[in-house]
């Protein structure tokens, strides 16, 4: 079994550890863009275009399915990815987590990308699972490039001003943007307020693993033999894993396994 993911950065990280976790024998195809990243400010064109061009680098490997592990891309691509792979290949897009989240009440709070935030894909999730609940919308500049280059003081600062943002009501936060749940536990921490519970977080990586695993056929088997390679490619070249993605556990994850050209 083969699973490739795709992004503009390291924000696959998430979603390719929850691969990782269900089946550790599958093969993992990660194809990024840092040539031409970020795409969270770009145009709806410049992202499909880019788009298309890191997810036929990864197609071309041959998995079995494809998850697009970016909320940008999953806005502004996804018809096209499909228009163009499909029926041959499973594209699984990213779906921010609303739906989940308003399983325990409000408010919530969406923390995106700019490009994303206010965004008629993110309105329409909105308006379809989270009518009865209050919801504020945070756009978070500048975070999903801290954590694609590992910039402590730079997350830091994002994470404050979007906690800053934030309602000291809300009891769940969506992590709309791959890359945040990479600091999941930071963003936790800085919306937590003194005398309450802590806030919930919800993100889309163990969802799009186990959608991409349905969408095959495979069955989760946490306890099967790690024995898989890894393959990278940034901006369609093959290489290792970036030194920045084992500044997270996830990259960590993947990094103790061997990586296949």
């Amino acid at each position: 079994m083969k699973i490739a993911l795709m992004d503009s950065g390291i924000g696959l990280l998430a979603a390719a550890a929850a691969v990782r976790r269900l089946r550790p024998d599958a093969d993992l195809v990660l194809s990024s863009d840092p040539d031409g990243m970020p795409w969270g400010p770009r145009t709806p064109e410049y992202v499909t275009a880019h788009a298309l061009d890191v997810a036929r680098a990864a197609a071309a490997h041959r998995p079995d399915a494809l998850i697009v592990a970016c909320n940008t891309a999953s806005v502004h691509a996804l018809p096209a990815l499909r228009a163009a792979l499909e029926p041959t290949l499973p594209v699984i897009g990213t779906v921010p987590a609303i739906k989940p989240s308003v399983a325990a009440g409000g408010p919530i709070a969406i923390w995106a990308t700019p490009a994303t935030t206010g965004s008629p894909y993110q309105r329409d999730l909105i308006g379809e699972f989270a009518r009865s609940v209050d919801v504020t919308e945070i756009p978070c500049p500048g975070l999903a490039d801290a954590v694609q280059y590992a910039d402590e003081s730079a997350i830091d600062l994002a994470i404050a001003a979007a906690a800053a943002r934030t309602p000291r009501d809300v009891r769940a936060v969506v992590l709309g943007c791959t890359h945040y749940e990479l600091v999941a536990e930071r963003i936790r921490a800085a919306v937590r307020q003194p005398g309450l519970p802590p806030v919930a977080l919800h993100g889309s990586a163990g969802a799009v693993a186990a959608q991409a695993l349905r969408r095959i056929g495979a069955e989760p088997a946490p306890s099967a033999e790690p024995s898989a390679s890894l393959a990278v490619l940034l901006s369609g070249r093959p290489a290792e894993l970036p030194e920045a993605a084992l500044a997270y556990a996830e990259g960590q994850l993947l990094g103790a396994v061997s990586t296949a050209r």
